[in-house]
């Protein structure tokens, strides 16, 4: 499998990045940076779990959508949706019209709305890896489930949250900065030099 190649700007990059300008964009602003806070942490859960069986492109090109359909996922807001608002999102062309995923989503939010704030967010990263791996040079390199994966599905299933399995988990973990899976040469691997998105000061 391939190691880092050129992008259009001459910048080595994860060859998966490569395919469209979307995949830059994400990859050079989202992909493996630390993501906190329990309603970004749904969401990542949820379009993870859309994804599920599609390519994550499909989902990525959606996600205002998807935002627009599940109140910026809101846990709180989601929590409140009912049988009305399922139907509706099943009729919602902005969105992927799986009523299982749908389901899941809308149960996963009552759930969550009964957590303590910051639940979430602590029970996910307390799965991160003490010790950060070897940086992985090629594709081949990455895995796609690993035992923090495993045991991170697990908990959230026991917790009763729906539609994750290990590898979606191992997805969230890579997508939301729990493990930095950029390859060893891709100049994002250490973001700082290249990072164009604005730093939350907190």
């Amino acid at each position: 499998m391939s190691g880092p190649l050129a992008g259009p700007d001459g910048l080595p990059r994860c060859p998966w990045a490569l395919s469209t300008a979307d995949y830059i964009t994400y990859h050079d602003t989202e992909w493996g940076r630390p993501v906190h806070g329990d309603d970004a942490l749904y969401e990542r859960l949820c379009l993870e779990a859309f994804q599920s069986g599609l390519s994550w492109l499909t989902i990525l090109r959606r996600r205002e959508g998807f935002r627009k359909a599940f109140s910026d996922f809101s846990v709180a807001a989601v929590a409140r949706f009912d049988e009305a608002d399922a139907e509706r999102l099943l009729a919602d062309e902005g969105i992927i019209r799986n009523r299982a995923k749908i389901e899941a989503t809308l149960a996963n939010a009552k759930v969550l709305a009964g957590w303590e704030p910051g639940e979430l967010e602590t029970l996910i990263w307390s799965h991160a890896p003490e010790e950060p791996g070897a940086a992985p040079r090629t594709l081949a390199e990455v895995p796609a489930v690993t035992p923090e994966s495993t045991a991170l599905a697990k908990a959230l299933k026991k917790a009763g949250i729906r539609f994750v399995g290990p590898t979606t988990a191992y997805a969230l973990m890579q997508a939301c900065g729990l493990v930095n899976d950029h390859l060893a040469d891709c100049a994002l691997r250490d973001p700082a030099p290249h990072d164009p998105a604005p730093r939350d000061p907190a």
